[in-house]
């Protein structure tokens, strides 16, 4: 059975730094990144929506430059929810958007750094400030997403991230990490 794809692949006059998709997403993150329908799901809602089943797969063909934002952004919800999960007691969800803001400002590799880990299916940026504004984009969508995703942890009431998310915090996609 193959992974689950992007459908924004085929969206016509995309912008793209290096080979990756600068999508549009709903946000009140102030950023660089354009402003998406708010009748339509955006790549935050469709990663949210596709982690589960993806985060099963060793193997991810890119058909797009979607599914290269799309692979950042499952890597860094599995960093996220490693994080929570790694939190000494379990954290409320206050605490736990807390814990994702800080993790989504610090510093973090983009594709063509020498940190990163994927950087043989990504091109680097063309220039400096190709690279400054994709940096700018994924802070402000790794903003959006820790807020989005900590609303559907603490979605049930209870006070504590749901466990059937929470089970999938020791799965790697692709056998990744970002390193967050």
């Amino acid at each position: 059975m193959p992974a689950y794809h992007s459908s924004l692949n085929e969206e016509p006059d995309t912008r793209q730094v290096g080979n990756v998709a600068i999508l549009p997403i709903k946000t009140r993150i102030r950023g660089p990144a354009p402003l998406a329908d708010p009748e339509r799901a955006d790549i935050l809602d469709e990663t949210i929506d596709l982690f589960r089943a993806n985060s099963l797969f060793r193997n991810f063909e890119i058909k797009g430059p979607a599914d290269r934002i799309l692979i950042i952004l499952i890597l860094y919800i599995s960093d996220c929810l490693a994080k929570i999960g790694s939190a000494r007691t379990v954290p409320t969800q206050i605490e736990a958007g807390k814990i994702l803001n800080t993790l989504s400002v610090d510093n973090f590799s983009i594709p063509g750094d020498a940190g990163f880990p994927l950087n043989a299916h990504y091109a680097p940026p063309a220039s400096r400030a190709d690279a400054d504004y994709l940096r700018q984009y994924l802070t402000q969508v790794r903003q959006e997403l820790a807020a989005r995703l900590v609303e559907r942890l603490y979605a049930d009431g209870t006070g504590k991230p749901s466990k059937w998310w929470m089970s999938f915090q020791k799965r790697r996609f692709m056998n990744r990490s970002l390193g967050s």
